[in-house]
């Protein structure tokens, strides 16, 4: 058993190494959150507050717990869908370390996690809740809206994170060692970049008067560097 354990240590090695890093990057960008004064601390019954923290008002103790399970299950089926492209890549099938593959599964991906994500919501609220959060919300179209640059946003990470994996495969097959170095090291570059991404793009909606134009902004670089760093990540495939 002692024998079997070794063998199997690298590995969980390198995915609890990958899973630190992740930690520490959005800890720093947590950090940044609060020296900027993004995070709030406000009560609610405060004037001027931001607006995710009068939407989440609304929620009880319980519809709290199931929303954690809902994006739990989202997290988990794009983790996912980027860990069975790598070993679509790994095992060597055709298409695979392709960007334009990668971009369409990611995106596909994304709309998956985001149904997943509706279907367990909508059996959270009650219609009283559901009401009151219409009202502090804009209309149906922008609602929409928003969910498909939102799905086009994680779509393009997701394919993003996909094509790295991707990238690092082939790098430590060419080197015949290394995979779990290779991913840390991608997961603290790739996660430091997205992490500012992500603070600033939050910090755009989690105002108390939401100025669109820049919340456009902060999409449309999102989705600019995610595909740079797919594109990227494709060339370094190739070239390995």
């Amino acid at each position: 058993m002692l024998q079997q354990m070794k063998s199997m240590a690298r590995p969980y090695g390198a995915l609890f190494a990958l899973a630190l890093s992740v930690a520490v990057v959005a800890r720093i960008g947590l950090a940044v959150m609060d020296v900027s004064g993004t995070l709030a601390y406000d009560y609610i019954s405060a004037s001027g507050v931001p607006i995710l923290d009068v939407i989440c008002s609304i929620l009880t103790g319980s519809a709290f717990v199931a929303f954690l399970f809902a994006a739990a299950l989202t997290l988990s089926v794009s983790t996912a869908g980027v860990a069975l492209y790598g070993f679509l890549c790994w095992r060597g099938d055709a298409g695979a370390a392709q960007p334009g593959t990668a971009f369409l599964w990611g995106w596909a991906t994304a709309l998956v996690s985001i149904v997943c994500l509706l279907v367990v919501a909508s059996g959270i609220l009650s219609a009283v809740q559901v009401a009151s959060m219409s009202s502090k919300l804009p209309g149906m179209a922008l609602i929409v809206l928003g969910v498909i640059v939102f799905a086009a946003f994680i779509g393009t990470l997701l394919g993003a994170a996909s094509m790295v994996v991707c990238a690092c495969i082939k790098r430590a097959r060419v080197r015949g060692r290394g995979l779990g170095r290779t991913l840390v090291v991608a997961a603290l570059g790739c996660g430091l970049v997205v992490m500012v991404l992500t603070v600033g793009t939050f910090a755009s909606i989690n105002t108390a008067n939401i100025q669109m134009g820049v919340v456009g902004a902060w999409f449309a670089a999102d989705i600019v560097v995610n595909v740079a760093l797919m594109l990227g990540a494709a060339v370094i495939a190739k070239k390995a």
